[in-house]
């Protein structure tokens, strides 16, 4: 397998040191994340103390006779429909603020990263108050709910009043790329697994599980906007910043990171292409 790894991606070496080789590599090294983790929450380390520690109250507790109870986990509360004052947005305020949002026309005149009707979901959050609110208990709570619309690379965000359910304001941007929202990055993903440039990446995912890498189902996603900088990319790459453009962060799942950060998939004209550097 170690050499079967070394024909994509040149030398691997532990610690520190990323191996570079290809048009994309295995990252050597751990990544913030869930590399290395036991899903179980149980580290190296941990275990033990914790088991002895138990093992030790039981033979306390049967050395005293007393039967050792069950331990018990309290559901957590029951969420209310409506928050009050500052507290975070509940379930049912983040849809209803989405849904009174996405007005017919603003459905019918966008389009969403995957080429579909209507612009594509970013964030809700909670609204600041205006300054004549800051402090008072009646406050009212409003929603900040944000799109792209990818037909002409617009940010649009709208107010929601969640007393009243109604749009009290509406923005819209250009050039503001804010991060990235999950289908974003399976759709960059999806468009790189396509493009010849994915060769390194599929490549890499063989090596690393024996499969064909055919899905952004397969590996688990990081990514940040990609910015143009004056000669620091490609001409298909220049437009970067006034597009949606990303660069990845993959993992194979279970396994290693892959470097493919010289790799920009430009969502908007859903191209990828490689900067040399």
């Amino acid at each position: 397998m170690r050499n079967i790894v070394h024909r994509h991606l040149g030398k691997m070496v532990a610690g520190t040191t990323i191996a570079v080789a290809g048009t994309a590599v295995m990252v050597a090294v751990t990544l913030p994340g869930t590399a290395g983790a036991d899903d179980s929450g149980t580290r190296a380390g941990q275990s033990a103390p914790q088991a002895a520690g138990a093992a030790g109250a039981g033979e306390a507790a049967a050395g005293s006779g007393r039967a050792v109870p069950p331990g018990v986990v309290e559901a957590a509360p029951a969420e209310g429909q409506q928050g009050e004052g500052r507290d975070p947005l509940t379930d049912d305020e983040l849809q209803r603020a989405e849904k009174i949002a996405l007005s017919r026309q603003l459905f019918r005149s966008s389009e969403s990263v995957d080429g579909d009707r209507g612009p594509q979901p970013l964030g809700v959050d909670l609204a600041e108050p205006e300054a004549d609110e800051v402090g008072r208990p009646d406050a009212p709570r409003r929603a900040d709910v944000t799109f792209y619309d990818y037909r002409d690379d617009t940010l649009v965000t709208r107010t929601v009043d969640l007393g009243t359910g109604k749009v009290v304001a509406t923005g819209t941007q250009h050039g503001v790329q804010p991060p990235l929202s999950r289908a974003e990055k399976a759709e960059a993903a999806g468009l790189l697994i396509a493009d010849p440039l994915g060769s390194g990446l599929k490549a890499d995912y063989k090596d690393a599980t024996g499969k064909a890498l055919t899905s952004p189902d397969q590996l688990q996603l990081s990514g940040a906007v990609y910015r143009a900088a004056p000669g620091a990319q490609p001409a298909a790459l220049d437009q970067c910043g006034e597009h949606r453009c990303v660069r990845l962060f993959p993992k194979v799942k279970n396994g290693p990171w892959v470097d493919a950060r010289q790799l920009v998939i430009d969502l908007s004209a859903r191209k990828v292409a490689r900067i040399d550097r």
